[in-house]
C-alpha cells in the first residue's frame, strides 16, 4: 500500500481528477449520496488550495482509499452543513483542530466492496492513520468530523479517543453525529476491526 498525501498542488498530475472520479463512484453510486456531481467527478467547495488530501495506492497504483483534511480557520463541511450536530456549541476555530471529510476505504476492483462497512475494514484504519499523521504535521491535535454513530465504536475498539460533540440526528434517513478524536501520531492501525452485525456504517 502507498499513501499520497498533500495539497492538490503537490498531489502527482491527473491525481485529483482519478480522486475525484473515485469519490464519485463511492459516495455517488455506491452510497447513493445526493451531491453535485458532473462528469462523474465528485468536487466541492471545500476542495480548496488549503484542503490536504491523503489517497491510498495499490500495487497497481489504483486509488482504493481517500480522506480530506480541512483547517477549521476557515469555512467547512460541518459547520456550513451541518451546524446543527455541535447541539449550539461554538464551532471550532483553531490550528490545532482540523476537519476529517470525505472519507472512503472501498476497493472498486474487488468482488466483495462493501460501501455500507467500509469504515470497519483494515483498510479504513490503515487511511485513518496515515491522516493522524497528516494532521499531526498539519499542526493538529484533534480531527473532528460528521460520522455515523458506530465510527465511535469502531475508533474505540481500534485504541483511539473519540468522543461526540453533539447529540445525533437524522439526515436523509441516516443518523449522524460530530465525533472529536484526539490525534496520536504513534498511533498503527491494528489487523482488523468490526461493528455490530446488521449496523449500516457509511463513510
Amino acid at each position: 500500500m502507498e499513501f499520497i498525501t498533500g495539497t492538490a498542488d503537490v498531489l502527482p498530475p491527473g491525481m485529483l481528477f482519478d480522486l475525484a472520479h473515485y469519490r464519485h463512484r463511492v459516495f455517488v453510486q455506491g452510497l447513493g449520496w445526493k451531491l453535485p456531481a458532473r462528469q462523474r467527478i465528485e468536487l466541492d467547495e471545500f476542495d480548496r488550495r488549503d484542503t490536504r488530501y491523503v489517497v491510498a495506492l495499490d500495487t497497481q497504483r489504483r486509488i482504493v482509499g481517500t480522506t480530506r483534511l480541512l483547517p477549521t480557520e476557515g469555512p467547512y463541511l460541518l459547520k456550513e452543513v451541518f451546524p446543527d450536530l455541535l447541539g449550539g456549541a461554538r464551532f471550532p476555530h483553531s490550528p490545532q483542530m482540523w476537519e476529517l471529510s470525505r472519507f472512503a476505504a472501498v476497493d472498486l476492483e474487488s468482488a466483495k466492496r462493501d460501501f455500507h462497512r467500509s469504515l470497519a475494514s483494515p483498510l479504513a484504519l490503515q487511511v485513518l492513520e496515515a491522516a493522524m499523521g497528516l494532521a499531526a504535521r498539519c499542526g493538529a491535535t484533534q480531527l473532528i468530523s460528521v460520522s455515523p454513530p458506530a465510527v465511535e465504536r469502531i475508533l474505540r475498539a481500534a485504541g483511539l479517543r473519540a468522543q461526540r460533540a453533539g447529540p445525533p440526528m437524522e439526515f436523509d434517513g441516516d443518523m449522524l453525529i460530530a465525533c472529536l478524536l484526539q490525534v496520536d501520531p504513534t498511533w498503527r492501525a491494528p489487523a482488523s476491526a468490526s461493528v455490530t452485525p446488521g449496523e449500516r456504517v457509511a463513510a
